[in-house]
């Protein structure tokens, strides 16, 4: 038996037991451990399809917790961003301009460290299309915040979604990503040939 497949026992409201039958209708199933605190950063990979997103907040209400993920600030601006914008705060979104340095990293640190619990989401290739390295904002952020990384991914070769794995990253970015290729070996993406490879820009 699998210990950490999420299943409608395991769930206590209706709002969870309904996003798991969501899952499991169309074909996907959860695997989730306890969160090791109250804060930290998600990593999400390979995230290569809008699928993914549709996805992922059906494991996010499955699980019941209030989890804050990064969406570029362009969905919460104009006309699109009245309705748009609206539902991804609702689900958690918080904006931020991608092509710009404004100290965004500190201040999702300090941020973590005030809250009494503050899980943010982040997809490190950072689009769903090919990159050949990672975006490093996440592993600043969890360095600075001392916070632990959750590693969840997308499967669609088993039509998995699972968040199993917590790593403390230790500054030797060589040894951490090793450890976060190690994590993510073998899932694969609905495109997988857009799953950017686990390396940094400047590794």
């Amino acid at each position: 038996m699998d210990e950490h497949l999420m299943t409608l026992d395991r769930v206590s409201t209706r709002s969870q037991r309904w996003a798991l039958r969501a899952l499991a209708l169309i074909g996907w199933r959860f695997r989730f451990k306890d969160l090791p605190g109250p804060r930290g950063v998600v990593v999400v990979y390979p995230h290569t399809s809008n699928w993914d997103f549709m996805v992922g907040i059906l494991a996010k209400w499955a699980m019941g917790l209030p989890f804050h993920f990064i969406a570029k600030a362009s969905l919460f601006e104009g006309v699109t961003g009245a309705t748009v914008g609206r539902f991804l705060r609702y689900v958690g979104g918080v904006p931020i301009e991608r092509s710009t340095a404004t100290g965004a990293i500190s201040r999702f640190a300090e941020k973590m460290k005030a809250a009494d619990r503050y899980w943010l989401v982040i997809t490190p290739e950072g689009t769903r299309t090919y990159k050949p390295h990672w975006r490093s904002g996440f592993y600043h952020i969890a360095l600075a915040a001392q916070v632990p990384v959750a590693c969840a991914y997308f499967d669609f070769k088993r039509k998995e979604i699972g968040m199993v794995d917590y790593l403390t990253m230790t500054g030797d970015v060589a040894q951490d990503l090793a450890a976060l290729r190690q994590v993510f070996a073998g899932h694969e993406g609905c495109h997988a040939a857009h799953a950017a490879p686990i390396v940094f820009k400047d590794e």
